[in-house]
């Protein structure tokens, strides 16, 4: 327990204690990235980023649950060119995107058709998906591949990740020559399962490839190359930069959601692919189309499909933070939103993240050590709503800073710094209590930390008994020594008698001079307090002689003390004033031991009680009887007693 003490009082426990808090806030700050942060961004894009509509000049045209009542799945390829058809033959789109892999051909004649309807579109761009196996037979169509879709790329990246795309989806060959543009449509969500981020380029061996997102952005704008640093991605010929990382699945940002376009699943406006298909029908046969060709003019236009009714095989979506959900066409939708109008999230670095950590957890330190509990607990509240309230902010601009673990930091540090506040308290408490311990008996101590909070004047009556010893000759000894040596003498008499005093149940009560007062019973609950009183004034004797062969040797005068006990009630309790108290004994029973323990000059003796005592201790001492002593005070004579010895 003594080293417990020492190491708390220490440095080193305050070094130990810091150093435990920087490793328990790494550990929470690692988990709290993975486990609750995620789940926050999720809460902070939907409620605070994604508050705007998406662009008005973007829609979609989904194969959904109306179009396949009319045409059951799968359908026929002579289908999806009705609806390519009805895009460039009577509507003028900027550009389309198809959000589908086509890999087998399934009906020749069908398929036939719509390649050959695809070989006239010049504002096309089609998906493809990047695929991690090996397969050492593509080896030829992967080079014919990136000599048709591959990208310029000026990389300029010192954190390069391996690259895990080894080979693509393949096409069938009349679809390879019959389109001119691709992207790539593979979408990789986050370890939970959302999806927070875009892939803006793959790299497959050595050839670079876009998006099909940014595949549609470059031709809109005349580009055919971009730039890649550590940070960003930017598109020759163009003022956009985009915000992005490199990780081992490509070169990602984060996405920029938009609110839900008149409270449905998409986020742009969306078309049923079979109205397409009714309208072009009904424009050749000179009928009022479903859906006007005018609508889509100078449109962007993506084209997929998100089928609920026909089961997996043909939905298509995908958790985002504002969707449980979310049409992947709806999302590649997205993408391109965010590159026409140079929208997007960017996160903090990690410098910034832990300089906002760091900051947060000084200014809970500094309130912890200037403010009250309660002021500093509402304090950090009030930090903790300002702060949210800035990254909601943050947010709404398109910046994500942390939100949640700044906040679980700054909690921890004040949990950490309160504890060693209070450990330090109490430290401090038990230094003052050992402190005033010196000036008062510890068990008055304890009696008052007990009853901390009812201390008041007052006290009681209770049965005592009330020891008083006075050194021989004091005085005039005092007279012939330095102070300094008188000091010497007495300190070292009471730090004799005390251990005695307490070991019988007594408590000191004063040191008046080279007196002492000693109280038996109170406030120690000792029914055999005249007994304990005797045995230790006994010991005191013994102990003195002790003392006095020792200072004979040392030199010192030779010294002798008397001591006088009584038994009877008094009160016991605070007296004084509401600002000074001290807890004593007082009465006549105080007053005929102080009277008794002066006869002793009188008789020759060491150790007298009164009568009232030797009734209590007559079985345990040899005494002899002082018949009808006249005492200051009292009206009759009384009994005193010498105590010789105890007894066998």
């Amino acid at each position: 327990m003594a080293n417990l003490k020492n190491f708390i009082k220490s440095k080193t426990f305050f070094i130990y204690s810091a150093l435990m808090h920087i490793f328990l806030s790494i550990i929470v700050i690692f988990v709290s990235w993975f486990a609750f942060e995620p789940k926050v961004y999720n809460f902070m894009v939907q409620n605070f980023s994604a508050r705007s509509q998406g662009d008005k000049n973007i829609a979609v045209i989904v194969i959904d649950d109306k179009s396949i009542e009319r045409y059951r799945w799968p359908w026929k390829r002579e289908l999806y060119a009705k609806i390519f058809e009805y895009l460039h033959e009577y509507s003028n789109p900027k550009i389309i995107g198809y959000d589908a892999i086509l890999s087998s051909s399934e009906d020749k004649k069908s398929d036939n058709i719509l390649f050959n309807k695809l070989k006239s579109i010049d504002n096309l761009v089609v998906g493809f998906s990047p695929l991690a196996e090996i397969n050492e037979n593509s080896t030829d169509y992967l080079k014919m591949f990136g000599d048709k879709f591959k990208i310029n790329v000026n990389d300029k990246r010192t954190d390069i990740y391996p690259n895990i795309y080894n080979s693509i989806s393949k096409f069938p060959q009349e679809y390879f020559y019959s389109i001119k543009y691709a992207g790539s449509v593979n979408i990789n969500q986050d370890y939970d399962g959302y999806l927070r981020r875009a892939d803006n380029i793959v790299k497959i061996k050595d050839s670079y490839y876009p998006s099909l997102a940014l595949k549609m952005y470059m031709y809109l704008n005349n580009s055919d190359k971009v730039t890649i640093n550590n940070s960003n991605i930017i598109v020759d010929n163009t003022n956009l930069v985009i915000p992005s990382e490199s990780t081992p699945v490509g070169i990602q940002n984060f996405t920029r959601y938009y609110k839900r376009f008149k409270n449905s699943e998409y986020t742009h406006k969306k078309y049923s692919a079979i109205d397409i298909i009714d309208s072009l029908d009904n424009i050749k046969a000179g009928k009022k189309p479903i859906v006007e060709p005018a609508e889509f003019n100078n449109m962007v236009i993506f084209v997929g499909a998100n089928a609920k009714g026909a089961g997996l095989a043909l939905e298509d979506a995908l958790p985002t933070p504002i969707l449980q959900r979310h049409p992947g066409v709806d999302i590649q939708a997205t993408y391109f939103d965010n590159l026409m109008n140079n929208q997007f999230i960017k996160t903090t670095s990690l410098i910034q993240d832990l300089f906002t950590i760091v900051v947060l957890s000084l200014i809970a330190f500094i309130l912890i050590t200037k403010l009250s509990i309660f002021q500093s607990i509402i304090s950090l509240i009030l930090i903790g709503i300002v702060y949210f309230a800035f990254t909601a902010i943050c947010f709404s601009y398109g910046i994500a800073p942390n939100v949640i673990t700044p906040l679980i930091i700054q909690l921890i540090t004040m949990i950490f710094g309160y504890s060693y506040k209070f450990i330090l308290e109490g430290r401090n408490k038990e230094k003052i209590k050992n402190a005033m311990g010196k000036y008062l008996s510890q068990d008055i101590m304890k009696n008052v930390v007990q009853n901390i909070d009812d201390i008041k004047l007052g006290g009681k009556r209770a049965n005592v008994t009330v020891l008083f010893a006075d050194i021989r000759g004091f005085t005039s000894m005092s007279e012939k020594m330095t102070a300094e040596e008188v000091s010497v003498i007495l300190n070292e008499y009471f730090s004799e008698i005390e251990p005695i005093i307490t070991k019988y149940n007594g408590v000191i009560n004063k040191f008046i001079g080279d007196a002492v007062m000693a109280i038996f019973g109170e406030p120690i609950q000792d029914i055999n307090h005249p007994q304990n009183a005797v045995k230790c004034a006994c010991a005191m004797l013994n102990k003195v002689e002790q003392l006095r062969e020792k200072w004979l040797f040392e030199g010192k005068p030779k010294i002798e003390i008397g001591i006088g006990i009584n038994t009877g009630d008094a009160f016991v309790g605070n007296i004084g004033s509401e600002k000074r108290l001290e807890y004593t004994v007082i009465g006549d029973t105080v007053n005929l031991a102080s009277r008794i323990e002066s006869y002793n000059k009188v008789y020759k003796t060491n150790l007298l009680i009164s009568s009232s005592t030797y009734s209590h201790v007559s079985d345990i001492t040899d005494v002899i009887k002082i018949a009808d002593v006249t005492i200051r005070g009292k009206s009759k004579k009384m009994d005193i007693y010498e105590v010789l010895r105890l007894s066998d």
